[in-house]
C-alpha cells in the first residue's frame, strides 16, 4: 500500500473525527493539490466521505471540509461471555446506534449460541437491509487462533473448539467477519475511547473467569498465534496451599482456580454461604460480609501477583480492570494495587496507573465495532474498491 493512495488518505479522515480540509490533507499526506483533488474525488465517488455538515450552508460554494460518511452502512457485533452477551448495531464510524443484553449459556455450544446471535442481529437490523451490513464482529470468552478466527480448546466453551464461527454467518451476510477473544475487544474499546493517548495498556477482566488483553503501541498484541496474555491459566504456587485447586481447564493451581469468580463462589459455598453466581459475590461484598471480603481480598492479591509479572515484562502505562468483580472497587483495587506495586520493579511502576474500566460491560461492543471498521476500511481494501470501479 502506498502512503499516498486513496486508502491511506481515507485513513487520515478516519483518524480525524472533526474532518479535514483539502489543505490539511495535502499537509498531512505530503501531496500536491492535484493529487489531493484526485483522492478526495475518488472517496466522494464511493460515498466514503461527505462534505462536513458545518459547511452545508456555504452559499453555493464547494464545501472545503469533509468527514467520513457515517451513514455508508452499519456493522453488527456480539460480545459473548459465559452467561450473557451484549449485541449492538453501529454505524460506519463505530458509533453504537442500538444495543441490548441477552442471557446465554456458552456451554450450549456454538450452533445454539450463534443462532441466538443471528436472531438478535435480525432484530437490530429492523429498517436496514442486509446489504447495508459492512462487517460483523464476535468475541468469545476463550483463546482464539489469530489466523483462522476459531476458538482453540477453550476451557469453558463446550463444543466450540475449531468451530467455523465466521462460516456460520456466510450464508446470511456477504461481509467480513472478525472473531477475537473478549478481553482483546474490551482492551481495544478502552484504549480507543477512553485512553487513546496511552499506547501501552493491560486490560484485566475479573468476572466468572480471568482474562487479559494487551495493547502494545496502540494495537492489540495477540502473540504469534493469539495466545498472548492468558494469565488466568498460569499455574501459581499460593502461600499455605498444599493441595492446589483444579481449574476448569483441567490443570491445577491456575490463577483462575484461586481467584476467578467461579472459584470465589466455590469457596464461599464451602464456608456455608448461599451463593450461586458472581453477582451474589458482588452483593455480599457490598453488604460487608466478612467472609466475602476476605475471599475477595485474597483473590485480588493473587490477580495482582499475575499482573505484576506482565507489568515487569511489558512496562505498560495503565492497567485497566473490568468485569463483574471490578464493581467491588473499594476492596478489590486496594489489594490489586498493593500486590502489583509490591512485586513490580520500581521503574515499571513509576508512571503506572491501575484504574477501573470506564466503559464497563460495554467495552467489548465498542472495541468490536472499531475492530470491524478497521478491517472493512483497511487502506488496501479501500484501494481495491476504488481500482475495481476504475476497471469497470
Amino acid at each position: 500500500m502506498s502512503k499516498d493512495s486513496p486508502g491511506a488518505v481515507f485513513a487520515l479522515f478516519r483518524s480525524h473525527p472533526d474532518g479535514l480540509t483539502k489543505t490539511e490533507v495535502a499537509r498531512l499526506a505530503g501531496l500536491s493539490r492535484t493529487a489531493v483533488n484526485q483522492r478526495v474525488e475518488a472517496l466522494l465517488g464511493h460515498a466514503l466521505i461527505v462534505p462536513s455538515s458545518q459547511d452545508a450552508n456555504t452559499g453555493g460554494r464547494p464545501a472545503d471540509r469533509f468527514d467520513v460518511n457515517r451513514h455508508r452502512g452499519v456493522v453488527l457485533v456480539a460480545d459473548t461471555g459465559a452467561t450473557g452477551m451484549r449485541v449492538a448495531l453501529a454505524d460506519a464510524v463505530a458509533g453504537v446506534l442500538d444495543e441490548r443484553h441477552v442471557p446465554i449459556d456458552i456451554t450450549d455450544g456454538p450452533v445454539k449460541v450463534l443462532d441466538q446471535v443471528t436472531d438478535r442481529f435480525a432484530e437490530l437490523l429492523a429498517g436496514h437491509p442486509r446489504s447495508e451490513v459492512l462487517g460483523i464482529g464476535l468475541s468469545v470468552p476463550g483463546p482464539v487462533d489469530a489466523a483462522s478466527g476459531r476458538a482453540v480448546n477453550p476451557p469453558i466453551m463446550t463444543g466450540w473448539h475449531d468451530f467455523d464461527i465466521a462460516g456460520h454467518f456466510a450464508g446470511r451476510y456477504d461481509c467480513p467477519v472478525v472473531v477475537d477473544k473478549d478481553v482483546n475487544a474490551m482492551a481495544f474499546g478502552e484504549h480507543r475511547l477512553t485512553h487513546p493517548e496511552t499506547p501501552n495498556i493491560v486490560f484485566v477482566k475479573i468476572g466468572t473467569g480471568i482474562g487479559t488483553g494487551l495493547i502494545v503501541d496502540g494495537r492489540i498484541y495477540r502473540g504469534s498465534d493469539g495466545a498472548a496474555g492468558d494469565v488466568g491459566h498460569i499455574p501459581l504456587a499460593a502461600a499455605g496451599v498444599s493441595d492446589p485447586p483444579v481449574c476448569r481447564c483441567g490443570n491445577t493451581g491456575c490463577v483462575e482456580a484461586y481467584a476467578g469468580g467461579w472459584a470465589m463462589v466455590r469457596d464461599l459455598r464451602e464456608l456455608g454461604h448461599e451463593v450461586r453466581s458472581v453477582n451474589d459475590v458482588v452483593r455480599q461484598a457490598h453488604a460487608g460480609n466478612p467472609d466475602t471480603i476476605r475471599v475477595v481480598k485474597r483473590a485480588a492479591g493473587i490477580v495482582g501477583t499475575a499482573i505484576s509479572d506482565i507489568v515487569n515484562i511489558l512496562n505498560p502505562r495503565k492497567v485497566v480492570v473490568g468485569g463483574q468483580l471490578a464493581a467491588i472497587d473499594d476492596v478489590l483495587f486496594a489489594s490489586v494495587r498493593q500486590s502489583v506495586y509490591g512485586r513490580s520493579l520500581p521503574l515499571a511502576t513509576r508512571n503506572l496507573s491501575i484504574v477501573p474500566s470506564t466503559l464497563g460491560d460495554r467495552a467489548g461492543v465498542h472495541g468490536l465495532a472499531r475492530l470491524v471498521t478497521d478491517t472493512v476500511f483497511a487502506p488496501d481494501r479501500i484501494d481495491g474498491l476504488i481500482r475495481g470501479r476504475a476497471q469497470r
